[in-house]
């Protein structure tokens, strides 16, 4: 490539197709003569062949600079927004200090801990029980302690939150007064005027017939913003890597903020409800800080059309659904959903999850009266397997020792049968139809009516937590790219150039001589 005009300024950079077209300067300003020309040119890689097309600005005339003699990028001021800036610098020193920050988060580490250990939400009287004067766990833990620091509801506890508040003040004094100004100074294109200045960066070499303007077409191709002037030339890539830390700050913000929202702006509440009834659902739903706000859906009734259960081939109860209808104020359906463990209805910001199940009653008929609804009771027993249970009575119901016809089942599949005496009668499934003779009583097993057992819950803050971690993952990836950084000075024929890195430090030498072996070599022609 040849370059015929000689300008003050070369400045390299990538075509922009939305660039408003060169205007024509004011009559008024003509005493100052400004050439600017851009023209596209195909640039031939010598090792791969590829052709790259950029765009090569030449005017009289370029962005302000910064011109230095020396090193580095020069010191940056910390601009910010009112609030940052109207607070005292040694207060912001103190806030962005490192070592504090570490100890706030291992402080909501370790609450995060204790709120795992101790059990959550659960009454007074479980605390008293649980947690002793006249026994203190450690010696000296009580259920005083748990009560005066809010470490029942440890998530919208004061202590936590003022953890999470400080935290948050600490990443973002440390963003205005670090990671704002150190990406303001990698954003000052500079030049350097001496070969020592050059000389004392991170890499260092001297091309003894090469040209400048031949580097920067290179630097160029290798994807580098390339400014030169006279005899010097700085270039720069990566520069998004330098944005990354104040994306990583704003993710984390979010993630607290997120947090904070469902600690305290959330509502839960559980219901069991028997198959072919309903219920309301701000009813079931309780507050749980005081950032709850109700919303409309919490006027939508929820009917239980159905509930089934699986079993594995050994009898044990695999999986259990729910088939569910909403109903607005008039009654008319607006959503029908089939339920199980891991798979919720949504609807409104309330998410329905289904956690547990119940047995509610049998219908049974007793030579050929009824049906009759038991109501089924739960039997502790030792163990985590369920036990429920009915009785049928015989004869007078208002006699001191009345006698009845005993029903146990562990699961909606069978019924256990026990005669008046207590003593073994047979096993019967529901809707079988088939009758079992107790004392001349034919009795029959209609239907085992079950219940689902339902979680409710609002979560305003997930939205927000989801969108700060897809953000923490996108900068945290782009924290890695490197802000690289090269200067060059032309003395006659000999070319000085350094560079410098903030990452990939062994690896950027290397690049920096593939690049400079890419330089072609000044050939001196003499003419007879």
């Amino acid at each position: 490539m040849i370059v015929t005009l000689n300008p003050k300024i070369l400045h390299f950079s990538k075509l922009n197709p939305k660039s408003p077209p060169l205007s024509r300067p004011s009559p008024r300003f003509r005493r100052t003569r400004t050439i600017s020309l851009t023209t596209n040119c195909k640039l031939q890689n010598p090792q791969d062949g590829k052709s790259i097309t950029k765009t090569i600005s030449l005017s009289d005339s370029a962005p302000p600079v910064t011109e230095k003699s020396s090193g580095g990028n020069g010191g940056g001021g910390g601009g910010g927004g009112g609030f940052l800036k109207r607070l005292p610098r040694k207060v912001l020193s103190v806030l962005s200090n490192l070592p504090l920050a570490i100890t706030e988060m291992a402080t909501i580490a370790a609450l995060m801990a204790l709120g795992t250990v101790i059990e959550q939400g659960e009454t007074p009287e479980f605390y008293f029980d649980k947690y002793p004067e006249d026994n203190p766990v450690l010696g000296f833990f009580t259920w005083r302690w748990i009560f005066a620091l809010g470490l029942d509801h440890m998530y919208s506890a004061p202590i936590f939150l003022g953890m999470l508040a400080l935290l948050a003040a600490s990443l973002m004094a440390c963003t205005y007064t670090t990671q704002i100004p150190l990406v303001k100074v990698a954003r000052r294109w500079s030049f350097m005027k001496s070969d020592e200045s050059i000389k004392k960066q991170d890499f260092a070499d001297t091309l003894q017939r090469a040209s400048i303007q031949d580097l920067g077409v290179i630097l160029m191709g290798d994807g580098y913003e390339v400014f030169m002037k006279g005899p010097s030339l700085y270039a720069f890539k990566g520069l998004a890597g330098r944005f990354a830390p104040i994306g990583v700050h704003i993710a984390m913000l979010l993630i607290m903020v997120g947090g904070t929202l469902s600690a305290t702006g959330s509502f839960r509440g559980s219901v069991t409800v028997p198959q072919g009834l309903n219920f309301v659902m701000g009813d079931v739903l309780a507050p749980i800080g005081f950032l709850s706000v109700p919303t409309d859906s919490f006027n939508t009734e929820v009917h239980v059309n159905r509930f089934t259960m699986d079993y594995y081939d050994s009898g044990e109860v695999s999986q259990f659904h729910s088939d569910l209808s909403l109903r607005d104020l008039n009654g008319k359906e607006v959503l029908r959903k089939t339920i199980s463990v891991n798979d919720p209805l949504r609807y409104g910001g309330v998410t329905i999850y289904q956690t547990d199940w119940s047995f509610s009653a049998l219908q049974v008929t007793k030579d050929g009266e009824g049906p009759f609804n038991l109501a089924m009771a739960p039997i502790k027993i030792n163990g985590d397997k369920k036990l429920y249970g009915t009785f049928l009575p015989v004869g007078d119901t208002n006699a001191p020792n009345v006698k009845g016809i005993s029903m146990l089942a562990r699961d909606l599949q069978s019924i256990v049968v026990y005669d008046l005496e207590g003593k073994f009668a047979g096993i019967r499934r529901p809707n079988s139809k088939l009758p079992i003779e107790i004392d001349g009583m034919k009795i029959v097993i209609e239907d085992a009516i079950g219940s689902t057992g339902l979680e409710l819950k609002t979560d305003p803050g997930v939205p927000v937590v989801y969108a700060g971690f897809g953000a923490l993952m996108l900068t945290t990836c782009i924290s890695y790219l490197s802000h690289s950084q090269i200067w060059a000075l032309q003395n006659g024929t000999s070319l000085v150039v350094g560079g410098r890195t903030n990452r990939a430090k062994n690896e950027f030498p290397d690049d920096m001589n593939r690049l400079l072996d890419q330089v072609p070599e000044l050939i001196k022609t003499s003419v007879d």
